[in-house]
């Protein structure tokens, strides 16, 4: 197993824990997909993901077809997606991917949960080098015969760096700019997409005391607590 299967197996037991979080999250998301490329899933990719993402999050829906049609609204607010990048106590590098209609409030919110927890926020490009920018995909394989050595071998052209089995499916790491290309591969091979997205993996990783972990927890916590943001990537081991 690669840096991707830990990556997902540390962060799986904390994020998004709060159903109301996700939703809210994933109707950013689909608003997002409306107002770049419509409202049908057919002719949209994007969406189409979002809403399979929505599908494995168990949200209802009537919930997701409600935030189509208030997506197609003139009225309804675009959100702009903005990355914010500092450093939490004890130098551990931090990663803050948010989704807004304020952006003025946005980095007030980001700037002060760094300033009340020890941390700095930094400049664009300060830590944003230190991660590795991915995209994944959980594909069902129940009740099916999938040979991983062979779709990985297929997915080669696509730059595909991992894929494994865990115990909701197998799951597919590539590079971001191959999100679309990998999509479009497994749909044309009648491969079901359970759920994907994007995650930043970092580079390398620093080992803290359990004391030095708390305080960074502090700053995580506050971070993932804002409405605004969508996700939040450390390089604390």
């Amino acid at each position: 197993m690669g840096r991707a299967f830990e990556f997902r197996k540390a962060r799986k037991m904390k994020r998004w824990s709060a159903m109301a979080k996700t939703f809210t999250r994933i109707g950013k998301d689909i608003v997002m997909a409306v107002k770049e490329g419509g409202p049908n899933p057919d002719s949209n990719a994007r969406l189409r993901a979002v809403i399979q993402n929505a599908k494995a999050a168990n949200m209802p829906k009537d919930n997701v077809e409600r935030a189509i049609k208030k997506a197609t609204d003139k009225d309804t607010a675009n959100y702009k997606e903005t990355l914010f990048e500092g450093y939490a106590p004890h130098g551990i590098a931090i990663l803050v991917e948010t989704a807004t209609d304020n952006n003025n409030r946005t980095v007030a919110n980001v700037r002060a949960a760094f300033n009340k927890c020890n941390g700095n926020m930094g400049t664009s490009g300060s830590v944003a080098f230190m991660f590795d920018h991915t995209c994944n995909f959980r594909i069902n394989a129940e009740g099916k015969d999938i040979d991983l050595e062979e779709l990985e071998l297929e997915l080669m052209d696509f730059e595909v760096e991992e894929v494994f089995h865990d115990e909701d499916g197998i799951l597919i790491y590539g590079p971001f700019n191959q999100f679309g290309a990998i999509q479009s591969y497994l749909e044309e091979n009648e491969l079901e997409i359970l759920s994907s997205g994007f995650e930043r993996i970092p580079t390398t990783t620093t080992s803290l005391t359990e004391e030095q972990q708390a305080d960074v927890e502090k700053l995580l916590e506050k971070l993932e607590d804002d409405d605004d943001v969508q996700n939040v990537y450390h390089s604390m081991a």
